[in-house]
């Protein structure tokens, strides 16, 4: 499967857009071809949930789109904050609350960091795959499957866990992945954005794939308050923040739908993020109906609604 573009590079090296050669090859369908997701009722007392999630991908997060960043020691320390006091901060504030969460660890990450990760297990936190290298899945990648399996193989050696999720690194998917993670017996994954429901895939030939646990676009740490030397972007204070995130999780709570998060320990572990991500879980935690809890959990809910209704 190609990769189309609607633009094609013209001569001198200029976009020259809206190819027709690129656009007629558009397929004219939907591109999840996944039933709608059912409605089923969380466990009581809950009416809604929150899979709480972390991405822990320390220096890979950088040198995934550029192996050459590995020689850029300031550009890579926004990673290495994880292992030396991020992921720390956040396993503390978790064991405060009482809660237990998915961290999805790239098998480079659990390779350099070994004692971060057995940190992560040792508290009883669902472990999660996220690639290798945290290389962006594509088509054309040659690494694909190496990428899923050197990942295991590291979770599985260094930790003694064989995931049950699967998050794409830097959220980005393909079909020969969607078919490829079913093969690996995982049950669930976590990277469309497409619902506020647990759903099930469905492969191009037909079969059915894994549990797909939406993430909410709104709840990735990184788009809002990760600012690095050379980034134009500038981080929202809390003030603009959490009223938005409680704003979705109540409507989520009305819905009866469920919210992701995707929480990077080299942003919420960092003091002003860390207060914030503070205050939202506790203020969560004060509505009693919100289930908080791991990947594993809500995709063994949704297995058991299938089962008892057969579907």
């Amino acid at each position: 499967m190609a990769l189309f573009r609607p633009w094609r590079l013209a001569m001198g090296g200029k976009k020259e857009m809206y190819n027709a050669d690129a656009l007629a090859g558009v397929p004219l369908k939907p591109a999840n071809a996944a039933d709608l997701a059912p409605d089923f009722p969380w466990p009581p007392p809950f009416r809604a949930a929150m899979f709480l999630s972390f991405d822990v991908d320390a220096e890979s997060a950088w040198t995934g789109d550029d192996a050459d960043t590995a020689k850029l020691l300031i550009s890579m320390s926004y990673g290495g904050y994880e292992a030396r006091i991020g992921t720390r901060k956040l396993l503390e504030l978790l064991a405060d609350l009482e809660l237990k969460a998915t961290f999805f660890i790239p098998g480079w990450t659990v390779e350099a960091h070994p004692m971060m990760c057995e940190a992560i297990a040792k508290d009883g936190h669902e472990i999660g795959h996220h690639g290798y290298h945290h290389l962006m899945p594509h088509p054309d990648n040659s690494l694909l499957v190496e990428e899923v399996e050197r990942g295991l193989e590291a979770l599985q050696r260094v930790l003694g866990v064989r995931p049950k999720g699967y998050r794409a690194p830097s959220g980005e998917f393909t079909a020969e992945l969607l078919a490829l993670l079913q093969e690996c017996n995982f049950l669930y994954t976590s990277s469309f954005r497409d619902d506020v429901r647990p759903y099930r895939h469905r492969l191009a030939d037909g079969r059915a794939g894994t549990i797909e646990l939406p993430v909410s676009a709104g709840f990735d740490d990184w788009s809002l308050g990760l600012q690095t030397r050379t980034s134009s972007r500038q981080i929202m204070s809390t003030r603009d923040v959490l009223p938005m995130w409680m704003d979705e999780l109540d409507e989520v709570r009305d819905w009866g739908a469920m919210l992701t998060t995707v929480l990077h320990p080299q942003c919420s572990g960092r003091p002003n993020r860390f207060r914030l991500l503070r205050t939202f879980l506790q203020q969560a935690m004060a509505y009693k109906d919100v289930w908080i809890t791991t990947g594993e959990a809500i995709a063994d809910r949704f297995r058991e609604h299938e089962r008892l209704t057969g579907a």
